[in-house]
């Protein structure tokens, strides 16, 4: 999964699901070390790449 991100969303604006009611959505900063990171509204937002269920284009 990181190395998809890393060559297919780095630097686009994306929305993810980590299951439950929650879906977070930013612009793709980095992602290393199995995590990744969104940018939005000057906040960054951490995810664990292995509870990631989805990922997309916004």
């Amino acid at each position: 999964m990181q190395s998809f991100i890393v060559e297919h969303l780095l630097g686009e604006v994306v929305d993810v699901y980590c299951g439950g009611p929650d879906v977070f959505n930013g612009k793709v900063e980095a992602c290393a070390d199995n995590v990744l990171t969104l940018k939005q509204n000057e906040k960054y937002t951490h995810i664990a790449i292995d509870k990631i269920i989805a990922i997309w284009q916004a």
